[in-house]
């Protein structure tokens, strides 16, 4: 399926039916606190995502999938995703490995939070993924960094 900028694909509090693997474009996961969106990862191609703890234990996601930029998805139904979970073992494989990945991901994310100063967030962000800052808007990328736009444009303005 091929999606427009700005589509939402789960909202925070609906259950997941689907798992997308993004072959173009970008999908942003934020979270809704107190009425302010705060972006927690970025999809690009050739990754696969959905609200694995909805779509696995049926309940409710705790975040909200949009699109980005234009985006071309590969859409699994969730009986289709749980039938090949059972049956398939390279697809179980492969799936124990997006996990693993992702909470090594999360670990990393979380750590660098909580003890690095936000410039030295972006220049992680900038060192390790450059094309997020080619591709991403500013308020996105801020909101991922745990700071205001203004900050961002501060920090950015200094190099």
């Amino acid at each position: 399926m091929t999606v427009p900028p700005k589509t939402i694909l789960l909202n925070e509090g609906e259950k997941s039916h689907a798992v997308y693997f993004v072959k173009s474009g970008c999908l942003r996961m934020w979270i809704n606190n107190n009425g302010n969106e705060i972006t927690t990862q970025f999809f690009f191609e050739g990754k696969a995502i959905a609200s694995m703890e909805s779509l696995l234990k049926n309940e409710k996601s705790d975040f909200t999938l949009e699109s980005i930029e234009q985006c071309t998805l590969l859409v699994m139904p969730k009986n289709q995703f749980m039938e090949l979970l059972e049956s398939n073992t390279e697809f179980k494989k492969w799936f124990d490995k997006l996990i693993l990945d992702r909470f090594f991901y999360y670990s990393k994310h979380l750590i660098t939070y909580l003890k690095d100063k936000p410039l030295d967030r972006y220049n992680e962000l900038l060192k390790k993924h450059p094309h997020i800052l080619q591709r991403v808007p500013q308020h996105y990328i801020a909101s991922y960094l745990g700071i205001t736009p203004v900050s961002l444009s501060r920090i950015r303005n200094r190099k």
